[in-house]
């Protein structure tokens, strides 16, 4: 360091450190356990006319695992970002009002809330895990090729087993069933990071221009076809378009976020669009999907009544702006999948196109925190990995609710935070996790360099 350098940084004033907003979070975290109380006890209300007997057990809970995350995140991230934890655990309890109020019809089958609430629990549970165990985010690339490989075995180990409503995507033992492409999608964020920020200079070497389009290289193109043919069997092995979506959406994101090559993106919305195109004409449990995508009403034009996308539509229609509240829709004539897959029906129908709204705008939130998290870090690695999670809960987003609106053939796949699912909340909030660990790296001040050493530089 030269003399002038030197001078420079210590005539420069100290940087003012950033103030922590725990204070903020912690509040932001008690209104989002009175709103999902109060969400439980209407629904008691509309339904018997009193307010549930358990209300308080389940406001206490909600608010014990929701304290400890705060204190984990006081504790060993201190700078982090002080909206993600509060909205994620707003999602999740609103969630468990959801699936509580479906449980009370009789025709959708056994009550899932309190399964719901144990893997909820789980969740917070490796939440906390990974902000004591995580000290430093940049450590997971170290781990790359250890991450593809289990998430490759993930991926495939579901064909070995039954499809359960007409897709390979479970694994089910003695009534225990898990999900293991929604733990493949972080280790796959994981690698994707680690392995473009190594090679993101080869990756943007421009190739040919045609027109407007800058296009890779025809040698360079070579990663983007294989995974592609990844995509593309895991979608004919195990039948699920949504993982396939998921997983090819995730990498092209990330190539060009890495890259910032236009010609990226539409080699890959090229190659989906003829990988979709050529599986939903041959496989035919999503060929069926497409169908009723395009004829959504064409099982009520032939006499047999309404099909899932059919009630999905209605309940939209039923619910208008302001929606026929909590407990009083019929969301649940969509039938089995009200709970999972459809469960956006019943936002749609119970709280109108207002609380929808707001809801998705609660996932745009936690999304864009993610994408401003790796915006202001400066390692690569660090800012494909905070791009990377937050793509997942935005691409989820996306193809479902596209989906159960109808516009775009439905995926199967699990809303995060309110559908019934282990593994997917148990995900998701690994993936939170993550994003505050970077989040907090990004927002913490740099160390202050100490007299001694500039004296002695000097």
């Amino acid at each position: 360091m030269s003399a002038t350098s030197v001078d420079a940084v210590a005539a420069s004033p100290a940087t003012p450190r950033p103030p922590r907003r725990r204070g903020v979070e912690l509040c932001l975290i008690v209104a989002a356990v009175a709103i999902s109380v109060y969400g439980y006890a209407e629904v008691g209300l509309a339904r018997t006319g009193a307010v549930p007997r358990d209300a308080a057990w389940y406001g206490a809970g909600l608010g014990v695992l929701a304290l400890l995350a705060h204190l984990a995140v006081r504790a060993r991230a201190p700078y982090a970002d002080p909206l993600l934890l509060p909205i994620a655990v707003l999602l999740n309890g609103l969630g468990l009002v959801l699936i509580y109020r479906l449980d009370l019809e009789p025709s959708l089958g056994a009550s899932a809330a309190p399964a719901q609430l144990v893997w909820s629990t789980l969740g917070v549970a490796l939440f906390i895990a990974v902000m004591l165990a995580l000290r430093d985010h940049r450590v997971l690339a170290r781990y790359a090729y250890v991450s593809v490989t289990a998430a490759l075995l993930l991926m495939v180990l579901p064909i070995f087993f039954p499809a359960i409503n007409g897709a390979k995507i479970w694994i089910r033992v003695a009534g225990f069933s898990i999900q293991p492409g929604e733990f493949a999608k972080v280790l796959l964020a994981v690698f994707f990071a680690a392995y473009l920020s190594a090679n993101r200079a080869v990756l943007a070497y421009a190739g040919r221009r045609i027109w407007r389009l800058q296009l890779p290289t025809g040698r360079v193109l070579g990663p983007v076809v294989a995974f592609w043919l990844v995509s593309v069997g895991v979608l004919i092995l195990e039948r699920d378009l949504g993982t396939s979506l998921l997983f090819f959406g995730l990498f092209v994101v990330m190539l060009y976020v890495a890259t910032g090559r236009t010609g990226w993106t539409a080699v890959g919305l090229l190659l989906a669009a003829v990988g979709a195109l050529a599986v939903g004409s041959v496989e035919p449990h999503v060929h069926s999907r497409v169908v009723d995508w395009l004829h959504p009403f064409a099982t009520i034009d032939a006499g047999i009544g309404p099909n899932q996308i059919a009630q999905s539509l209605f309940a939209f229609a039923n619910g208008a702006v302001l929606g026929t509240g909590l407990g009083q829709g019929h969301s649940y004539l969509i039938g089995f999948a009200a709970k999972s897959d459809f469960i956006l029906a019943t936002v749609g129908e119970e709280l109108g196109l207002a609380g929808l709204c707001a809801l998705l705008l609660l996932y745009a939130l936690l999304v864009s925190r993610g994408f401003r998290a790796g915006l202001a870090l400066r390692d690569p690695f660090g800012r494909l990995l905070a791009v990377g999670l937050a793509s997942i809960l935005a691409l989820q987003v996306f193809v479902i609710t596209g989906g159960v609106m109808d516009l775009i053939p439905l995926t199967g796949m699990a809303m995060p935070f309110l559908a019934q699912g282990g593994s997917s909340v148990v995900t998701n909030w690994i993936i939170v996790a993550l994003l505050v660990r970077v989040s907090d790296n990004a927002r913490r001040p740099m160390p202050e360099v100490p007299a001694e050493v500039l004296e002695a530089v000097a």
